[in-house]
């Protein structure tokens, strides 16, 4: 299931650096743990719900190379961000 508007409006609002950015890295990252966090839970209840597990990884995989380019680009923001949202740092 996607995530609703409203909830997905007030994750923009929160990370943009301005009004009107719904594309920057750190809105990226944080729809992107917002969608992980409720796979996570999903497959807590269905086990054998492969499709979704397979969908999962590859979000994991998207939002670390999202990572790795903010740490390289901006080390300060990437700091900020990791802590807002309680994703560990390797």
């Amino acid at each position: 299931m996607a995530l609703d508007s409203a909830k997905k409006m007030e994750i923009i609002k929160k990370f943009a650096r301005n009004e009107g950015d719904t594309g920057s890295t750190e809105v990226q990252i944080a729809l992107l743990t917002e969608r992980i966090k409720y796979l996570t839970e999903h497959l807590k209840e269905n086990k054998k719900d492969h499709s979704s597990r397979l969908g999962l990884l590859k979000l994991v995989g998207q939002r670390k190379r999202l990572l790795r380019y903010l740490k390289r680009k901006d080390y300060d923001t990437y700091t900020k961000v990791i802590t807002e949202l309680s994703i560990r740092d390797k």
